[in-house]
């Protein structure tokens, strides 16, 4: 049933159709949150949300199709949500892809950096002066300890010398936290937050969509995970608590500060990939 510590707060999850997105988007609605679920298929969409409205008992559930990898969908996304909601609140980015071998977008950018990493800054962007105008409003960034495993390469950010699926993912993640560092910065003063954080090992279908060998390492891993539940307790923590209203610019893991890896808080690698970001996707830096 909804506490509704959340009511009338407009909260936007992506990769709301399974794993930590479908678990965030039921912890917020649990909340009374008006919740709106980016997905990109349709029926598993819709499954989501009955499943959520069925647990939750809130029916103020809304679905916005997108696909993440794609610059113009995420655009044609952001104008849907500005179109719609008068107010935007709480925007946790969570989509997120794993791929064991090198593919590029239809932008022309590699898939994993696209998704894990762009998504996030581009629809962030195209929503944050709504964001502004409906302070307080927080914005949450899903990344990992995955980052621990990746060093900064600006010239092999997209795998174009050398390709490891895990360097791959854990510079997405890295992304992540610099992108968090970046935005909180630029967000002082305005009523906006903005933190990242590692949901832990947790059994998902992320990875799930390179091949049987793949599909049978995770489910064989899968005992020794966290359920998506507990794996999104600290993006519902992130987006709805008291106890962090006003904290910016953190990297939280069980729902507690943690410290990521030095390269993760160089201010100077953090501008770099902000500009680097904003030329991609046209937007001013």
């Amino acid at each position: 049933m909804t506490t509704g510590s959340l009511n009338s707060r407009v909260c936007i999850v992506t990769g709301a159709s399974s794993g930590i997105g479908l678990e965030t988007a039921r912890g917020l609605a649990a909340q009374g949150a008006t919740l709106v679920a980016v997905c990109r298929s349709r029926e598993r969409g819709e499954a989501a949300l009955a499943s959520i409205r069925e647990s939750t008992g809130n029916a103020d559930l809304h679905l916005a199709l997108a696909d993440l990898s794609a610059q113009a969908s995420i655009r044609q996304l952001a104008k849907e949500l500005l179109a719609r909601w008068p107010s935007i609140h709480v925007l946790v980015n969570n989509a997120g892809v794993v791929e064991t071998r090198r593919r590029l977008t239809a932008d022309g950018i590699e898939m994993v950096f696209a998704v894990n990493h762009l998504s996030y800054y581009l629809l962030t962007r195209l929503l944050l002066d709504r964001l502004k105008e409906s302070a307080s409003a927080r914005v949450v960034n899903v990344s990992s300890d995955a980052h621990r495993f990746a060093k900064l390469d600006w010239e092999n950010l997209q795998g174009e010398k050398g390709w490891s699926f895990m360097r791959q993912y854990g510079l997405s993640k890295l992304c992540n936290i610099l992108f968090t560092q970046e935005l909180a910065k630029r967000v002082v003063g305005s009523g906006v937050t903005a933190n990242a954080l590692h949901p832990g090992a947790v059994g998902t279908r992320l990875g799930q969509n390179n091949g049987v060998w793949a599909k049978a390492l995770t489910l064989l891993l899968r005992p020794f995970f966290l359920t998506p539940a507990q794996g999104a307790e600290t993006s519902i923590y992130l987006a709805s608590s008291p106890d962090v209203e006003g904290v910016s610019g953190g990297y939280f893991a069980k729902r507690r500060r943690a410290v990521p890896t030095p390269e993760a808080t160089d201010l100077g690698n953090a501008l770099q990939l902000w500009e680097l970001s904003a030329r991609l996707t046209g937007l001013p830096a």
